[in-house]
């Protein structure tokens, strides 16, 4: 039993150590990264843009999303906005065709629907040199456009990623979710900076259309329910290399909500877990390994207490302890720089929430293979 014991403590302190390394790591690098501003007011885009936004049930949040695609400032002639209806069950295409803007129907060319295969229709009907994407539950600043079109026209970047902001939290749990995703949001850009990963969120990208066909758009990677976004630019950075940038400009920034209630918010997780197999780098799949093998070796540390007795307290003590530093250390340069210091109140709870979520959506990404999204089944 001791032998045991001490063998799986030294586990638990090497997986503490290798943590501090990750987080490390990562803040260095979003230290580095070069922050963006807005373009100046004399600046005159000249690439053509095509906006897509693959909505399926969204007629509650496609008139604010629409309203702020229209209320960019960018050229009109240069810009067209495409709604991909993907099958809704609501009036989602008639909102849309009352905005004003092009609306495709995926039914009309295709029984069946996805993610995937509305943007891969966008795209085929796209008149832009770049693509850019969002979600239709987003809201965009008036800038967004003009910061992430010079940035591409400065930088020449072919795949771009920039950030996600939740916002409006009503509770503590949907703040402990937009703090969280603060420090997706650091270890995003941190990671392109370093070139060790590539990671993004599909509510907003830019890449050119060329080379979403270039490299065969969503060709091996369709059978998934998620990847519109991560799958698709590690292909790209496979193909082209050193040609992928995180814009870190506030101005460049797209908000939207957080998930209300826990079950959403574990079926969103697992959604995104369960293209983990797929990833093309085997650095992300083994630091998402590493966390998550910290958090269980957590939980079992806590578990372990009434058999171990003083060893395990001081165990599960230190690695609370590295963790929750480092986790500190993470969120509060990504809390202040976004300009919400306040969500660090709810640092406590979105601690140990973390913990928890990791661990249980970790099995269940790998137990549960069918589940249900915008009412209809996926796996």
């Amino acid at each position: 039993m001791q032998i045991l014991l001490a063998v799986y403590t030294g586990f638990a302190l090497l997986l503490s150590l290798i943590y501090v390394a990750i987080i490390l790591v990562y803040r260095r690098g979003w230290q580095q990264l070069q922050e963006v501003a807005a373009p100046d007011s004399d600046y005159s885009p000249t690439t053509a843009v095509s906006i897509l936004v693959a909505a399926r049930n969204e007629a509650e949040h496609l008139p604010a999303c629409i309203a702020s695609l229209k209320a960019q400032h960018f050229p009109a002639e240069l810009l067209e906005i495409i709604v991909i209806d993907d099958h809704s069950d609501d009036n989602t295409a008639e909102i849309a065709y009352t905005a004003g803007v092009r609306v495709v129907k995926l039914a009309d060319y295709s029984d069946r629907g996805s993610k995937k295969r509305a943007i891969e229709k966008g795209i085929a009907l796209a008149s832009g040199i770049l693509i850019v994407t969002t979600d239709a539950d987003c809201i965009a600043a008036p800038n967004w456009l003009r910061t992430v079109v010079h940035f591409y026209e400065t930088r020449h970047y072919k795949f771009i990623a920039a950030p996600v902001n939740f916002h409006k939290e009503r509770n503590t749990f949907e703040r402990a979710q937009s703090l969280d995703f603060l420090g997706l949001m650091l270890i995003t850009g941190a990671g392109i900076q370093k070139g060790f990963m590539h990671m993004c969120n599909g509510a907003n990208l830019a890449y050119e259309r060329d080379v979403f066909y270039a490299v065969g758009g969503f060709e091996g990677i369709d059978q998934l329910a998620s990847g519109d976004d991560m799958l698709l630019m590690q292909k790209v950075a496979l193909q082209f290399p050193g040609s992928l940038g995180f814009l870190k400009s506030r101005s460049a920034t797209v908000l939207t909500t957080a998930k209300p209630t826990v079950k959403s918010f574990i079926y969103q997780r697992i959604r995104w877990a369960s293209k983990t197999n797929s990833y093309s780098e085997f650095l992300i799949t083994a630091i998402l390994a590493a966390v998550f093998l910290l958090c269980c070796s957590i939980v079992f540390s806590a578990l372990l207490i009434p058999f171990a007795g003083t060893t395990a307290v001081c165990l599960l003590l230190i690695q609370l302890s590295v963790k929750a530093l480092m986790d500190f250390l993470l969120l509060k340069p990504a809390a202040v720089w976004f300009g919400r210091q306040e969500l660090l109140k709810v640092f406590l709870p979105a601690f140990f929430g973390h913990i928890l979520y990791i661990v249980v959506v970790g099995i269940l990404a790998n137990l549960v293979f069918n589940y249900e999204w915008k009412g209809r089944q996926v796996r």
